[in-house]
C-alpha cells in the first residue's frame, strides 16, 4: 500500500522519540558499519538521524513520502540520496554494511512469498557481513491490540479518523484511514479513503525464512533490542547477517 494522503499527516502523528530509539538500536547492532540503506523510510526521520554516524541512502515506494523526506533532510542540511522503490526490487542499488526496515513496513507484505523476495533482495545488497536490521508487529499486537483500535486526529484545516479490524488472514489487520480536508474551490472538506493492509508471522516463520535465505547469527529481541520477546511485547527486532 502506497501511503497517499496519509504522508501528509504522518509525521505530525508519529512519535518523535522512536526514531531516537530505532538509530540507537542500529548502532549498537552495527557499531563498525559505515554504509546503510534505510528501506521504507517514510518521510526520513530516521534516516536522518542515521545519517549522523552512516553514509546514508533512504528509499520508499511513496513519492509523497519522499518529497517530505527530501524537504526534510534540506531543512536540516544533509545531503541524503532519497530513491523510490519498492523493497522486493532493490536491483538498482549496489551494496551496504547494512539494510535496516522498520515501523513494521515489513508487515505490509503480501504473504510469505513476498517476505521471501524481500529477504532475499536484502541479502542480495549486503557486503559480506553485513547486518539486515527490521522489527515487525508481534503476534499479540496484532491479534489483541488492534482489532477495534480507534483513533481521531484534528487539525486546523483538516481532521483523520483511523479503524483497525481483523484481516482476512490469521494475524492480519486491515487500517481504514479517513482524510476530510479542506477544499477552498468546494467550500467545504474533501473526504478520501485509504485501506491499509499489515501481516505477521510467528518469530519461527521469520527466522526460517531467513535462514533458507542464508542469514546467520540471527537473533530476536523485544523493546528496541533492550529485552527478551515475551507474550505481550507489541513489537519484535530482527538482526541477521550475512
Amino acid at each position: 500500500m502506497i501511503y497517499n494522503s496519509f504522508a501528509r499527516v504522518y509525521s505530525e502523528l508519529m512519535d518523535d522519540t522512536l526514531y531516537a530509539k530505532w538509530a540507537d538500536y542500529v548502532q549498537k547492532q552495527t557499531p563498525d558499519a559505515k554504509s546503510l540503506l534505510d528501506v521504507a523510510c517514510g518521510t526520513g526521520d530516521l534516516t536522518i538521524q542515521l545519517a549522523d554516524n552512516y553514509q546514508v541512502t533512504g528509499t520508499d515506494l511513496s513519492e509523497e513520502m519522499l518529497k517530505i523526506a527530501e524537504e526534510k533532510a534540506k531543512s536540516n542540511n544533509v545531503e541524503i540520496p532519497f530513491v523510490q522503490s519498492n523493497m522486493m526490487d532493490l536491483f538498482e542499488f549496489e551494496k551496504y554494511d547494512v539494510i535496516t526496515c522498520f515501523d513494521d513496513s515489513i508487515c505490509y507484505l503480501n504473504g510469505q512469498e513476498e517476505l521471501e523476495i524481500a529477504f532475499n533482495q536484502a541479502y542480495k545488497h549486503l557486503n559480506e557481513g553485513g547486518h539486515y536490521l527490521f522489527d515487525a508487529h508481534s503476534l499479540y499486537q496484532m491479534d489483541q491490540v488492534f482489532p477495534g483500535y480507534m483513533f481521531n486526529h484534528k487539525s486546523e484545516d483538516s481532521a483523520f479518523m483511523w479503524s483497525s479490524y481483523e484481516g482476512e488472514y490469521p494475524h492480519s489487520i486491515e487500517h481504514e484511514l479517513t482524510f476530510f480536508n479542506w477544499n477552498e474551490k468546494i467550500g467545504g472538506y474533501s473526504v478520501n479513503t485509504e485501506i491499509h493492509r499489515e501481516r505477521t508471522y510467528p518469530i519461527e516463520t521469520f527466522v526460517n525464512i531467513l535462514k533458507e535465505t542464508g542469514f546467520k547469527n540471527i537473533n530476536v529481541s523485544a523493546d528496541f533490542g533492550s529485552s527478551e520477546v515475551k507474550d505481550d511485547s507489541n513489537r519484535w527486532f530482527f538482526s541477521a547477517q550475512k
